[in-house]
């Protein structure tokens, strides 16, 4: 069945996530005792695709790692999620690094050193053009260089594959980036950098519509999620849940919103399977160590519905 189905097609990051867990995040200047330090892998592009793939979709990936001593770690753990990483380069130098601050509120900061990400270019996007052009979905964010992601939307728009675009870290876009991606779904602070800290999520999601947008997700985190698409829009309650690591979540909803839209879906039950998605990682630690199955996804929603 998998066989017969247009693959998803993540276009991203691939890091290794650097994890001090510590009280509180430190004011500038001060120095603070952490309790435990972890290394597990991360990058927006990849926690995507295994959030797709462990929900027993088939995803690829495209991007880049380094000759490093994660490289190898990196592709392999991608490989056993089911993330089919052939189109992953290997360049000189490092992979991608997030050095990331979980506090014990489940609470996160990051910093971000692109290594490896900064080498995906147009041209190797464009080498794997035919399978670009193959999927049913693609997701990108805004980790890799920008001049990347703006020929992959020129390319998907082109041959008519839909976009999911999430805009993290949040940047300045041209005009034709709204007109050519499907689906935008910013978080809180993302959504702040486009629309202001004022605009409702009604006014927001409008904004962003007008702008020629398919549809809008505002993942609002502990609020849950606004969807609009054009004539339609809803705000989704948040699954209450206990988190202990919230790094990542917005990551597993994209990844089981293309997934649910996929295979039929409306866009607000999608929201709400990949709401539930989210929610379950929040209870786990790690990024792509806490993207739900399946099942444990069916069996959340089957006892809150």
């Amino acid at each position: 069945m998998a066989a017969t189905r247009k693959p998803i097609v993540v276009v991203g990051s691939i890091n290794i996530d650097l994890v001090a867990h510590a009280p509180r995040i430190p004011l500038a200047g001060q120095s603070l005792i952490g309790s435990d330090f972890v290394t597990t892998p991360g990058g927006k592009g990849a926690n995507q695709a295994v959030a797709a793939a462990r929900l027993g979709y088939p995803v690829h990936i495209v991007g880049a790692v380094g000759d490093d001593v994660f490289a190898q770690s990196l592709l392999d753990n991608l490989s056993a999620a089911g993330v089919d990483a052939s189109a992953t380069a290997r360049v000189s130098g490092p992979s991608g690094v997030a050095v990331i601050l979980l506090t014990t509120s489940g609470e996160n900061s990051i910093v971000v050193v692109p290594g490896a990400n900064a080498r995906v270019t147009p041209a190797l996007i464009d080498r794997h053009a035919a399978l670009i052009r193959s999927a049913g979905m693609v997701l990108c964010q805004l980790e890799l260089p920008l001049a990347a992601t703006l020929y992959l939307l020129a390319l998907c728009a082109q041959a008519g594959v839909p976009v999911i675009l999430d805009p993290a870290p949040a940047a300045a876009l041209p005009d034709a980036v709204f007109r050519q991606a499907a689906w935008f779904t910013p978080n809180q602070t993302e959504a702040a950098f486009y629309l202001g800290h004022k605009t409702t999520p009604k006014q927001g999601a409008a904004a962003l519509l007008d702008r020629g947008l398919q549809g809008v997700v505002l993942k609002r985190g502990r609020h849950g999620a606004y969807v609009a698409i054009s004539g339609a829009a809803a705000a989704l309650p948040p699954f209450h849940v206990e988190p202990v690591d919230t790094v990542a979540a917005g990551d597993c909803f994209n990844g089981a919103f293309a997934v649910a839209l996929l295979e039929g879906h409306d866009p607000f039950s999608a929201a709400r399977f990949a709401s539930a998605a989210a929610a379950l990682s929040v209870t786990h630690h790690g990024a792509q160590a806490a993207m739900p199955t399946r099942t444990e996804v069916e069996q959340f929603l089957l006892h809150r519905s």
